[in-house]
């Protein structure tokens, strides 16, 4: 009896053995989907996105940003006409597509902590 091949997914040279895996690999992580969500109705500049995530290192940041970028996720939008050098970045059309997802993780970490926390996530 032949053994079944298991279907192998592949995403941007990567491979991953089922969907939600692939899903994972795109936005897990502590900070790909923290900046998803601040990207899901607004533009905004690396300085207000810092803002937004006061605990996550310039590094961290930096790096998870060139990752979503990678993806296709995330557009960084350079204006190089006069210094200072201006930085934004916001969802690509890809990226929008996670919106639902993203606003479904967001309303159950909100369930989570109003059934079994005291604190509020908005």
């Amino acid at each position: 009896m032949e053994k079944a091949e298991s279907k192998k997914l592949i995403f941007r040279g990567n491979e991953y053995p089922c969907c939600p895996s692939l899903t994972m690999g795109v936005i897990g992580g502590k900070w790909k989907t923290v900046i998803l969500y601040h990207l899901m109705n607004k533009t905004l500049r690396y300085n207000e996105l810092r803002k937004e995530m006061p605990t996550v290192t310039e590094r961290t940041l930096s790096l998870q940003l060139k990752a979503l970028e990678e993806d296709g996720l995330i557009k960084r939008k350079e204006y190089t006409t006069k210094p200072p050098l201006k930085v934004e970045y916001s969802l690509t059309e890809f990226g929008k597509t996670l919106i639902p997802l993203i606003r479904s993780i967001a309303e159950w970490g909100d369930y989570v902590v109003q059934k079994f926390s005291d604190q509020s996530c908005k």
